[in-house]
């Protein structure tokens, strides 16, 4: 498996990785990940992720200044480190998980040596250009040499997949590809504790990357806009280069004794985030799946969303929370106070919807997939989402 980005990095796609190779591990698969090295410590070695061993090649590789934490691996060799690999450890098949560097070099030389290619695309080159120093004027020649650059490397692969059908919609659009299956991230639902205890606080939480186009600013100001007889508080976990930013405002707006950014916690210290709060926020508008709202529904919580990319895939309107228009925030703070200020057993029927609606992304049925993709044996595209209606007649 190839990577731009693995643990100990915080962010969608690194999960995606480690938890799928650690499923890999535990169904009897030798997995290597090939990945850039996440301090100047570069080499092969055994590590453990996810309670699972498996061997990492960690790349050569320097910090990306604009960023606040990415470090990459360097283009200039990767042709040659690829090779280098492959040819020790000649896999069965090479699963490329960014067309950027790692994977564009795995993918390359395995399609060189007739090896299997599976790729996942988890990025839009509208959200890296976030994060490079080009002048504005340049970006549309820019983002149109991205997208080419995306087909041109996809294609390579025998299978194309993404975490939904509206991802996958959107990669056909600007690539050109056909046929790209949207496959889950999945998640072990198992691992989360929903409360049903009643309420004594109004809890509201985020968690992901602090970044811009999270849009954790419209949460923040919707927070000011809630019934005061609410009381309601907001917590930040993760981090990203726009948390001074965001504290200013907090201050800016007198709500800094209200909002608190927990930083990077651990995975208990998250899963207890999920059951203390009492609703989640995602207003984020570049989401090809959102890890972070399948953990929160995992965790028996209604959600409220933006209503962009692959979220309303996760949250249906009415049922296990709300959706709002993008950058709104006088309708965020409305669906807020629709979820804080519901009766005890509206807000449980919402829980319980949160809960049945996370069972088609449930991390096993997503690993059997991808195990047929590797083999080269067709498959059918798994349910990634159960229609309201369905949930309730499964109920």
């Amino acid at each position: 498996m190839g990577a731009d980005t693995f643990p100990p990095n915080v962010n969608g796609a690194a999960r995606f990785v480690e938890r799928l190779a650690a499923g890999l591990v535990r169904r009897g698969h030798t997995v290597h990940i090939v990945a850039p090295a996440a301090s100047r410590k570069h080499g092969t070695w055994q590590e453990t992720h996810d309670g699972a061993t498996m061997t990492v090649h960690r790349l050569f590789s320097l910090r990306w200044l604009p960023h606040d934490w990415l470090r990459f691996a360097l283009p200039i060799v990767i042709q040659r480190h690829a090779a280098r690999i492959l040819d020790e450890v000649q896999p069965d098949v090479v699963h490329s998980n960014s067309h950027l560097i790692v994977g564009r070099g795995l993918s390359v030389q395995a399609a060189k040596r007739g090896i299997r290619v599976i790729a996942t695309n988890h990025i839009m080159p509208e959200n890296m250009i976030e994060f490079t120093v080009v002048p504005k004027w340049t970006r549309g020649a820019l983002l149109r040499w991205a997208w080419g650059q995306t087909n041109k490397i996809l294609s390579l692969a025998e299978s194309v997949t993404t975490p939904t059908r509206r991802a996958a919609d959107f990669l056909e659009k600007n690539t050109g590809l056909s046929g790209v299956h949207p496959i889950s991230c999945g998640i072990d639902a198992g691992l989360y504790t929903p409360s049903f205890e009643p309420r004594t606080e109004n809890r509201i939480l985020f968690v992901g990357r602090v970044t811009g186009e999270k849009q954790i600013d419209v949460l923040i100001r919707a927070l000011g806009r809630l019934p005061q007889h609410l009381d309601a508080r907001l917590t930040i976990v993760g981090g990203g280069d726009q948390k001074r930013n965001l504290e200013l405002l907090a201050e800016q707006l007198g709500l800094a004794d209200r909002v608190s950014f927990s930083g990077y916690v651990t995975e208990e210290e998250l899963r207890e985030s999920y059951t203390r709060a009492t609703v989640f926020a995602m207003p984020s508008i570049a989401e090809l799946q959102s890890i972070a709202t399948m953990e929160a529904m995992a965790s028996g919580l209604p959600v409220v969303a933006a209503d962009a990319m692959a979220l309303p895939h996760l949250v249906h309107d009415g049922d296990n929370g709300y959706l709002f228009t993008p950058g709104d925030v006088e309708e965020l703070a409305s669906r807020l106070t629709d979820v804080l200020e519901a009766a005890p057993e509206r807000l449980n029927a919402m829980k319980n919807e949160s809960l049945r609606l996370i069972q088609a992304h449930d991390i096993n049925r997503t690993l059997s997939t991808f195990e047929s993709l590797y083999r080269g044996q067709p498959v059918t595209e798994p349910v990634s989402e159960i229609h309201p209606e369905q949930a309730r007649d499964e109920a």
